[in-house]
């Protein structure tokens, strides 16, 4: 299996968990179980890393403080992109830089996901136009007016519709293992979640039909 590159997005006022939960859950994947395969890299279905604007530390929610490993200019090629969400989406709606680079980066990713309100920056970028998709619940009526034709699922943890995207914080733990489930098949998503001592539930992920607003 070709490894994926997976590279996600920090900025000022990112949620923690939001990141670093897909974070845990990537680079703890292994094709081949057990606590030994843990140890390298061998096995390891994906290569993670973070990307802001400058590789210079920043605080998150929480105030955290963080550096990511690359920039806008100097990042790997990314085959899967996260875009997390945050108090720090607010103002990156009007960011230039900020969405240009999730349009470019998104062109030629295979697949793009967002979690809690990065869907938000997703529907600015305008990728979210004429699909489904979900967000926090404190923002599914701003989700809908930053895009055109934008379907909002409001009872569904994960909705997948040519773009993923989840709901608030920790629903992105379960974005991350749907990803892992369809790259790498049910029993490595399982085998991880038992890992981490994750009680993922397969049947809670993809929403099965469009709910409106």
């Amino acid at each position: 299996m070709e490894r994926w590159s997976v590279g996600i997005l920090l900025f000022p006022d990112v949620e923690v968990l939001d990141f670093a939960g897909p974070y845990e859950v990537f680079s703890r994947a292994r094709t081949v179980p057990g606590l030994e395969s843990r140890r390298d890299e061998a096995s390891a279905p994906f290569r993670v890393f973070t990307v802001a604007r400058a590789r210079k530390p920043l605080a998150t929610t929480g105030g955290l403080v963080v550096t990511p490993h690359h920039t806008f200019d100097d990042h790997p090629p990314i085959d899967l992109l996260l875009v997390p969400g945050g108090f720090g989406t607010r103002g990156l709606l009007a960011d230039a830089p900020t969405l240009e680079w999730i349009r470019r980066v998104a062109a030629t990713a295979q697949l793009v996901t967002s979690v809690c309100t990065g869907a938000l920056l997703l529907a600015k970028a305008g990728l979210l136009d004429g699909r489904r998709a979900t967000t926090h619940h404190g923002a599914l009526d701003t989700l809908v007016t930053l895009g055109e034709r934008i379907t909002v699922v409001r009872d569904r943890r994960v909705v997948e519709d040519g773009v993923m995207t989840s709901a608030g914080v920790a629903a992105g733990i379960d974005l991350a293992f749907e990803v892992v489930a369809r790259r790498c098949g049910r029993e490595v998503a399982v085998e991880t979640a038992a890992y981490i001592e994750y009680p993922w539930s397969a049947e809670i992920a993809v929403e099965p039909s469009a709910s409106a607003t």
